[in-house]
């Protein structure tokens, strides 16, 4: 077994006693060069905020709030101690929340997790996260150059023309959602193409289901995810060891009853909260709005830092669909539109392992029209392709959901 420096196998305690010590650093710094944390942690003593204990008071940030927080106070919502002009890239992800990419190569910190997923200096890796609008490319993009891999930009879609670039550049391995590189092998193969110089890939933006990776494996793939954000970029990933996903070491993950900041004992589901020693965007106690646990013991590869169970749902509707988040506030806006649709709820489920997402509409009349009106307006609000079903007045349920997860993994 190898590893991507020192820190991933020192001792629990000394990991903590130095998260801590950053923490009580980190917890000044925002409160000093943000406006929100100005606010937000007025008359908190920086350097009592050294315990877990002492974490646990802070307030949370929660994700689902930065719509309206950027909105008071636009760009960022005074979260940013980087200027909007001293950035290196300002994005823009569904809702819209907008997030900036500071100085640093790997902002994001992804070299420690293409590293953990088998990618090796020399590599090309062809990178089929979005280029557009938000920021999952360049999440990608900043670890490889770290690690000293070279990329090709492949984007999304244009399956035949990514299978002819494969064909053509031979490249070590994958980076993209699982379902898309299920998509490009699928292509691939009807084609004849030799695409045999994949060994390796790094999914993230939606689950891994088991079926997908036992497919791709029989091909000669070996898939590692990650789990990562927009906001904070890598929390945790998969080791060889394939138990559970390792949290990146230069973040503080605690796992709290969802609606409440309190920490859960060991095992038990909640929502997963970090917080990032990022100087140019300190997120302190960052509810992401994710449901994770965290597993017992060391992970089998030798990694020390604490494992979480996996992406295990949402705390709370928001909901990400082929790697994209969709806000229950995107379906609301939809529904201004059309005042001839009483209610609607959007039902994501997977078949064949696919995400596909339907907008439920219901509505005493069905003009003509009004279908494709809708989906084009899904479309607009989410990036996202989807279909609409009618339902006649009252055949929705009364249970407040406007956003239902059916899927299964």
């Amino acid at each position: 077994m190898s590893f991507y420096d020192p820190l991933e196998t020192r001792d629990p305690e000394d990991r903590e006693a130095d998260l801590m010590a950053r923490l009580a650093r980190q917890v000044a710094h925002a409160r000093s060069g943000t406006a929100y944390y100005r606010q937000a942690l007025a008359g908190v003593e920086a350097a009592a905020c050294a315990t877990r204990a002492a974490l646990a008071r802070l307030p949370l940030t929660r994700k689902r709030d930065l719509i309206e927080l950027q909105k008071a106070a636009p760009p960022f919502g005074g979260l940013n101690a980087l200027a909007p002009g001293e950035a290196r890239r300002v994005f823009a992800s569904p809702g819209p929340i907008y997030e900036l990419q500071g100085g640093d190569v790997d902002h994001w910190r992804m070299a420690r997790v293409l590293f953990a997923a088998g990618f090796r200096r020399g590599d090309l890796i062809h990178n089929c996260f979005s280029y557009h609008f938000t920021p999952g490319a360049f999440l990608m993009e900043g670890g490889a150059r770290k690690l000293g891999c070279a990329v090709f930009p492949g984007g999304v879609g244009q399956t035949e023309q990514q299978v002819q670039a494969m064909v053509d550049l031979r490249p070590d391995g994958y980076v993209g959602t699982p379902s898309f590189l299920r998509i490009i092998v699928e292509k691939a193969e009807e084609l004849g193409a030799d695409i045999s110089s994949l060994k390796k890939a790094l999914v993230s933006g939606e689950a891994l289901p088991g079926v997908t990776r036992a497919w791709l494996k029989e091909r000669g793939i070996a898939v590692r995810q990650c789990y990562a954000t927009a906001d904070i970029g890598a929390i945790a990933y998969e080791s060889e060891a394939a138990d559970g996903m390792v949290v990146e070491e230069d973040l503080l993950v605690e796992i709290v009853r969802p609606g409440t900041g309190d920490p859960v004992p060991v095992g038990e589901v909640g929502e997963v909260v970090v917080t990032s020693f990022n100087t140019d965007y300190p997120l302190i106690r960052f509810a992401t709005g994710d449901l994770s646990a965290i597993l017992p013991g060391i992970s089998p590869c030798g990694r020390t830092n604490i494992r979480l169970r996996g992406w295990l749902g949402r705390a709370d509707q928001t909901t990400k669909i082929k790697g994209m988040f969709v806000h229950p506030e995107q379906i609301a806006e939809i529904a201004r539109r059309f005042p001839e649709v009483a209610r609607m709820r959007l039902v994501v489920d997977n078949p064949d392992a696919q995400d596909r997402m339907v907008l439920h509409c219901e509505t005493a009349a069905n003009p003509d029209g009004l279908a494709g009106k809708l989906v084009e307006s899904l479309r607009e609000q989410t990036k996202l392709r989807g279909s609409v079903e009618f339902v006649a007045p009252g055949g929705l349920p009364n249970d407040g959901k406007v956003i239902e997860d059916r899927r299964v993994y």
